[in-house]
């Protein structure tokens, strides 16, 4: 998993939104609660942004250069799945680079 300590090459911002108390939005929360540590260890500059929100769908934004943003819906997966997700929002930010 070396491309998690690129992720400030690509991607300028990261947002978390899920729910406190959701089942749909348990596996956000497990994702969030053992890899935030890893994630801001590996990219001390990036703003990795937690939204808790009651009756919120688990939600995943990366803003990249020029304010361009991308969201990927979390709901029904699984933290590996998330994860992947999250990799390939790291590979999307390549493109939008000048």
């Amino acid at each position: 998993m070396a491309w998690r300590g690129h992720l400030s090459r690509s991607v300028k911002e990261l947002r978390f939104l899920y729910c406190q108390t959701s089942p749909a939005s348990l596996p956000a929360r497990e994702f969030v609660y053992r890899n935030y540590k890893d994630l801001k260890t590996l990219n001390p500059k990036l703003p990795i942004l937690i939204r808790e929100c009651s009756g919120v769908d688990p939600q995943l934004w990366a803003r990249y250069d020029m304010g361009v943003e991308r969201c990927v819906r979390l709901e029904g997966l699984t933290e590996h799945q998330i994860n992947k997700a999250l990799e390939e929002l790291v590979n999307t930010g390549g493109t939008f680079k000048a």
